[in-house]
């Protein structure tokens, strides 16, 4: 057999396992590197997986497609307050006027800006990874006159905020399509304050009737799993909303972990 001959029936076979095994092995998993330069084995890659999704897996979740800037119209749409409420979940957050507050794929800072003026001595650090939607952002800080939102530029691993210097950070309909999310969470994290708070806003994924695609949608169980994952601390889940869950989690004071 020629040696071009017996590469291509090894290529083939191997094509044909990946093909009968979607699941990589372990050990690819174990050898692949995050950007951060350690590798990671909490992340499972599979070949045949949803269309809706990066095929990427987090503890058993397929993690889904990010919704792009050119969907900003769309977070901008006048029945969303209808639809979704957002007024509720801004006045469900008992913020103090001093409080720092991280808005984490924070869009076109749609609820940055319903946020701010409550934060009469703090302000809303809104924090995406796209250019696009930190122009819309600075774009709408100019018309709105609102300077008490800062837009941040994130990567897709890393929040890139200072430690301990938030008191709440809030994610409404984002955490599903973080590509790396351990890794951001601990960055969240490290930068809340002792004490500080996660408000998780996400469709209810044990509701089939809701009409959300099945990976822009997380059930509780999933969500309070992949928090404990990073330390934090569930203290309630509030069912106001129409079609979606608001959770809270905290991150313990260092004496709290202390006495456990």
């Amino acid at each position: 057999m020629s040696k071009f001959l017996h590469f291509i029936v090894s290529l083939v076979v191997i094509l044909s396992y990946s093909l009968l095994n979607p699941t990589l092995t372990a050990q690819a998993a174990n050898g692949a590197m995050s950007t951060t330069g350690y590798a990671y084995a909490v992340y499972e890659q599979r070949i045949i997986h949803s269309p809706d999704g990066i095929g990427k897996y987090y503890m058993g979740r397929e993690i889904a497609k990010v919704m792009g800037y050119t969907g900003a119209g769309w977070l901008e749409r006048p029945s969303r307050e209808g639809e979704e409420q957002p007024t509720k979940i801004v006045n469900v957050l008992n913020l103090k006027p001093n409080d720092v507050v991280a808005d984490i794929g924070a869009g076109t800072g749609y609820l940055s800006f319903r946020i701010a003026p409550l934060l009469t001595t703090g302000k809303v650090l809104a924090v995406d990874v796209q250019p696009e939607m930190l122009e819309i952002i600075e774009l709408f800080k100019k018309e709105k006159n609102i300077i008490n939102v800062e837009p941040v530029s994130a990567t897709i691993n890393d929040p890139n905020l200072p430690s301990e210097s938030i008191d709440l950070a809030l994610m409404v309909d984002a955490y599903h399509e973080l590509e790396y999310p351990q890794e951001v969470m601990q960055g969240i994290v490290k930068a809340l304050k002792p004490g500080g708070r996660v408000v998780l806003v996400e469709y209810r994924g044990e509701n089939p009737f809701i009409m959300i695609k099945g990976l822009h949608k997380m059930t509780q169980k999933q969500v309070r799993k992949e928090m404990q994952a990073v330390g934090l601390v569930w203290r309630e889940t509030k069912n106001l909303l129409p079609q979606q869950h608001l959770m809270v989690f905290e991150k313990p004071n260092s004496s709290d972990v202390l006495t456990r």
